[in-house]
């Protein structure tokens, strides 16, 4: 019993509980747009990637759920993202409380982690923030859809909440068959958008640390510094790539003019990094800019947040320690901190596990399938990165691959995290240590 109580199973259990009982809610015939029952793997495979925040859909939101239905998604993808970032959270605080207690007062001062005594804070803060800037997106979408597209109050009070709640989770859902591609020119739209898919997807203990230190960057945890620096490259290699590759390909943004051309290429390198909305279409990119969604999608977003993906923290200590290790250096530091030695062997093993998963994945599918091999690989790192973004095929996969599918979102979802919590709260120092010797590597 002890064992099943553990933080980080208990997030795995929950979140599996939220996925069936959303599962039977949308088998339910009032949750069918023809009042009929669901199938069962149309259903599971809807609650997976909505419980999970990815978006890969096999059926079309908007026209084959009820009004109903669309509420139990939404409500999933709400439930999802902020029982993640909570729960994600609050691991992690307990991941730093059980270090600052082990190394005192000092260690605390020098890590300026978040302690135990943060919990009601962030617990607010999480909250807060959560819902004042989904409301705040939702009545921005819902005056620009009723005032320029001649929607209903009612259609635009709808449309503009479900987008805005899904984009702050990640979650990707659109209840238009095309996503956003219908407003790829319209900035009033899009950039909202990006703000909410953005800030959800920084992660909450980034915000906790800009919140109580906005004016001091100097003191700003590591972890902090990290993760904005790298979703700033991220961001900024996906735009440039995209525009590059894009810019003459008649059927994505050639087309269009310049300013509209900057827009949809900032918006698709921000949803790649796993919020799965697009504003073009995926399956006529090159295959260079879907090269370069492997890459945004695998690595995602901040720690703690409503975005998935390894991490961009991850990503930054394995780039730390390459770097270490190429200058001969015995430690791996960056802005006058070291980073530590279970961080470095942790993010390699998040590395390497999510790796063999988008490999046994991808083999499963090819082995089902006589889909080419590029649209399966962009298709299993979508859903291990919880992205949602698909060049097509997801619909007209056969069922075997689709349960495929679900397991590598629940897995990207609650795995990665749930692992590195487990390796941090598990730690425990060995009372031996055997004599050193050093294998040879390359």
């Amino acid at each position: 019993m002890k064992s099943l109580l553990h933080p980080a199973r208990a997030v795995a259990l929950v979140f599996l509980a939220a996925i069936l009982v959303g599962s039977a809610l949308l088998m339910l015939p009032i949750s069918h747009a023809e009042g009929s029952a669901t199938p069962w793997v149309t259903a599971f495979f809807t609650a997976v990637s909505a419980v999970c925040v990815t978006g890969l859909v096999v059926v079309d939101t908007g026209t084959y759920w009820s009004t109903f239905g669309q509420a139990v998604i939404l409500l999933l993808f709400q439930l999802g993202g902020f029982g993640m970032m909570t729960v994600a959270t609050l691991l992690g605080l307990m991941v730093n409380s059980s270090f600052r207690l082990r190394t005192k007062m000092v260690a605390q001062f020098e890590s300026r982690s978040l302690g135990m005594g943060d919990i009601a804070s962030v617990a607010k803060l999480v909250l807060v923030v959560t819902f004042v800037l989904e409301l705040i997106i939702a009545l921005s979408l819902t005056l620009r859809l009723h005032l320029a597209y001649d929607l209903s109050w009612a259609e635009a009070a709808w449309s503009g909440l479900f987008h805005a709640v899904s984009a702050f989770n990640n979650a990707g859902f659109s209840i238009h068959p095309d996503s956003l591609m219908r407003y790829a020119t319209d900035a009033s739209i899009l950039l909202p958008v990006m703000t909410a898919i953005v800030i959800g997807g920084i992660g909450f203990p980034v915000l906790h640390d800009l919140r109580n230190r906005f004016n001091d960057p100097r003191h700003w945890s590591l972890h902090t510094k990290l993760t904005l620096i790298g979703t700033t490259i991220l961001l900024l290699g996906g735009f440039f790539t995209l525009l590059v590759f894009e810019w003459s390909n008649s059927a994505t943004l050639g087309p269009m003019p310049f300013a509209d051309k900057v827009l949809s290429a900032a918006f698709a390198s921000v949803s790649a990094r796993t919020a799965g909305f697009n504003s073009i279409d995926i399956g006529a990119l090159t295959q260079e800019s879907w090269a370069m969604h492997y890459f945004l999608m695998f690595v995602g977003g901040g720690s703690a947040g409503t975005a998935g993906g390894v991490k961009v923290g991850t990503a930054a200590i394995l780039v730390i320690l390459i770097i270490a290790e190429i200058r001969g250096h015995s430690d791996s530091e960056a802005f006058g901190r070291r980073v530590g030695a279970s961080a470095q062997r942790q993010a390699i093993t998040v590395l390497v596990l999510g790796s063999a998963m988008i490999v046994l994945g991808t083999l499963f599918i090819l082995r089902e399938t006589d889909l080419p091999t590029d649209q399966v690989i962009f298709e299993v790192i979508s859903a291990f990165g919880t992205v949602g973004l698909s060049t097509g095929i997801t619909g007209n996969l056969p069922e075997s691959s689709q349960l495929m599918l679900t397991l590598l979102m629940y897995v990207g979802r609650v795995g990665t995290i749930t692992l590195a919590a487990s390796l941090a709260l598990g730690e425990h120092r060995m009372p031996y240590r055997y004599p050193e010797e050093h294998p040879i590597v390359g």
